[in-house]
């Protein structure tokens, strides 16, 4: 057991196992990696619903691998907000997306936080974390990093309408999401990896990927079940963490618990708005804008009902096939299919394909008795606790739907922002979550293009054979921009894609180190200036890997 590590690791999600396990790497670095839930060893030792990348099973409210918060999509919508609550984090229950943000993503950062988040910068860093069964070759993919990377089959029944169905709308292909180049329609590159021993794919989290070949490092201990309470801070310098298990002494804390419990953990140890600190009798140590602009991507859920069975038990990944677009370049339906040469900077918007019913996704039941039914059997305290947050409308479109098909349209660039805020000094108190989603007439207009565009699709010829009607929305709905907000609004949800409660510039420098508190550095999504324009997964891995850089390079 390390007794005073050279540094403590919060967090072993998306980037802080990355981090701990390229910080071991130097055998005079002693390395503590502290996790709130479980820290399981090796695959076989995963809950086998976290292991099925078909499912999201793990993201149900209640599930013990989760953190149920409840927040508010808008001032009228509570929701339960699941993050990864065990070795892997969010990596671990999530859909297997791993598709990386967009150049322009990276070199808008980079103007905010300097030339080392660049495109160009950050390529190699892109490259040496994965492990490219389909590009590994080439020069813009990796072939030997800890996360694998695969490219879902595209010759299901729905992949290939969908697929057929953006190409007649006159979209673009897009062979590889994880290269730069037009947006258009193609597979989702997934964190999917069949490793030895273990019969079938599953989910390739970081804690398999990263932790699991570095635990024999002497100077590296995992230790699961602990949770951080606060950040020590004496004299103005971060010297540890206050737990559960009692207080932690370390040359340096990093935070890496995530876009929600790192701003938490900031603002109950003294950092974040001066006011806000001040009203709750907590003495402030840096007045910084914490929590205070977080982005996410907004995201509704489009029901149909499919004609005849389309379903495959061999479809191992839910959501295999995406169309990525621009809403200031959608083809007309008579526009034939094209390739423009100039890429598009803006996609900023996203339609994925889930080729499992809504109730086999959140329940992994063939024949679901109900959403949320087996997991209130499974852990009843919990889930039951975690459900009496949620939205009672929404559990009813839920449980009635449960056998619906869907394509989930996100608003991948929003304009609106929200604000994580604490109501108490005790950090046993959960921090209230405003999103505010759609108050900004140009996040309701792109949103509401994003959902006309998918109905256009399923009415395409290539649906025909599989399509048989909208299960929710009509066309009184989609005729009238009034009554589609009002669906919009009741129909509302969340990609928990969460970023920029905490970014550089603002409140960490570019090497995540918090302004005006030695000792203490952010390494998550919370230090992104704002949410990429794909989903954040492959993002979050590439923070631990390049913060891990930096602190070497720091010394």
């Amino acid at each position: 057991m390390i007794s005073r590590p050279d540094v403590v690791v919060v967090g072993s999600g998306g980037s802080g196992a990355p981090l701990a396990a390229r910080l071991s790497e130097d055998p005079e670095r002693r390395v503590l990696l502290l996790e709130a839930g479980p820290a399981p060893v090796g695959a076989r030792d995963y809950p086998p619903e976290l292991l099925d990348p078909a499912t999201v099973q793990g993201a149900m409210p209640g599930h013990p691998a989760n953190w149920s918060y409840l927040g508010h999509l808008t001032a009228q919508l509570p929701y339960t907000i699941a993050r990864g609550r065990i070795l892997g984090g969010s990596t671990a229950l999530n859909g297997a997306y791993f598709v990386r943000a967009r150049p322009a993503d990276f070199d808008a950062w980079a103007e905010i936080a300097g030339p080392e988040w660049s495109y160009d910068a950050m390529l190699p860093v892109l490259r040496r974390l994965e492990t490219d069964r389909d590009y590994g070759d080439d020069d813009g993919h990796g072939s030997s990093g800890p996360m694998v990377v695969v490219r879902p089959p595209q010759n299901s029944i729905l992949a290939a309408a969908f697929t057929s169905a953006a190409r007649e709308r006159g979209f673009p292909l897009e062979i590889d999401k994880n290269r730069p180049g037009a947006a258009g329609v193609g597979p989702v590159p997934a964190n999917v990896h069949r490793p030895p021993g273990v019969s079938g794919a599953v989910r390739w989290n970081t804690g398999l990927a990263y932790i699991d070949p570095a635990r024999e490092r002497p100077n590296l201990e995992v230790r699961g079940g602990v949770r951080v309470l606060r950040v020590l801070i004496r004299a103005g310098r971060a010297v540890g963490v206050e737990t559960t298990a009692g207080q932690i002494e370390a040359g340096e804390v990093v935070l890496c618990a995530g876009a929600i419990a790192t701003p938490h953990l900031l603002l109950v140890s003294g950092i974040g708005p001066q006011a806000d600190l001040a009203a709750l009798g907590i003495d402030v140590v840096a007045d910084l804008p914490v929590g205070v602009a977080f982005s996410d991507h907004p995201d509704i859920a489009v029901g149909w009902r499919a004609r005849g069975p389309v379903v495959s038990s061999r479809e191992r990944v839910a959501f295999p096939t995406a169309l990525n677009l621009s809403s200031q370049r959608v083809p007309s339906a008579q526009s034939p299919p094209n390739e423009p040469s100039e890429p598009a900077t803006a996609t900023d918007l996203e339609i994925l394909l889930a080729v499992k019913p809504l109730g086999y996704l959140l329940t992994g039941a063939a024949h679901p008795m109900g959403v949320g039914v087996r997991a209130v059997l499974r852990h009843p305290v919990r889930t039951l606790r975690a459900l009496f947050g949620v939205s009672a409308r929404r559990m009813a479109q839920q449980i009635s739907h449960r056998d619906d098909m869907q394509l989930i349209v996100a608003l991948q660039q929003p304009v609106g922002r929200g604000r994580i805020t604490i109501t108490s000094a005790d950090p046993l108190t959960p921090p209230r979550i405003d999103y505010n989603y759609l108050q900004e007439e140009a996040d309701r207009s792109r949103m509401r293009l994003g959902i006309r565009t998918a109905v256009e699709l399923l009415r395409t010829t290539a649906f025909a054979s599989v399509f048989d009607g909208l299960t929710e929305l009509g066309d009184a709905e989609l005729d009238d921009d009034a009554e589609l907000d009002a669906w919009m609004l009741g129909h509302l949800g969340t990609a928990i894609h969460m970023c920029g409660s905490a970014p550089m510039g603002a409140v960490v420098d570019s090497h995540g180190r918090v302004h005006g508190v030695p000792g203490l550095r952010v390494a998550d999504t919370s230090i992104l200036p704002w949410v990429p324009s794909r989903g954040p997964a492959a993002t979050s891995v590439a923070i631990g890997e390049r913060i891990a850089d930096f602190m070497r390079a720091d010394g």
